[in-house]
């Protein structure tokens, strides 16, 4: 799983290359200000284990303005998980889905 320590941040230039949650999300002035789907849904929705609720939270992804530079801002900053850009993340990748708890079926069902 990838993390930001903080003493990671104190290196010079591990941040240039990033680009930061204000950058993509910021205020916009009166256009946009807290209109976003993440501004204005559960935060937990971006974040949750549950299929049903990560593909509600892709969709809510649909529509939001800033859509392309949130996901281009999380592929730089390697997300650990949720969902960013209408796409989920884990450790620092996007995936199409997360896999269930427990083991994997010996035999796929159709």
């Amino acid at each position: 799983m990838a993390t930001v320590l903080f003493s990671d941040l104190l290196v010079p230039g591990w941040a240039e290359s990033k680009i930061g949650l204000n950058d993509v999300t910021g205020t916009y002035g009166d256009r946009y200000a807290f209109s976003l789907p993440c501004h204005k849904s559960d935060p937990e929705m971006f974040f949750s284990e549950d299929r049903e609720i990560i593909e509600r939270a892709k969709r809510a992804c649909g529509p939001c303005p800033v859509r392309a530079a949130c996901l281009k801002g999380a592929l730089s900053r390697q997300e650990p998980c949720g969902v960013w850009g209408g796409e989920l993340f884990q450790e620092g990748r996007v995936i199409q889905e997360r896999r269930g708890v427990g083991r994997p079926r010996l035999v796929t069902i159709s």
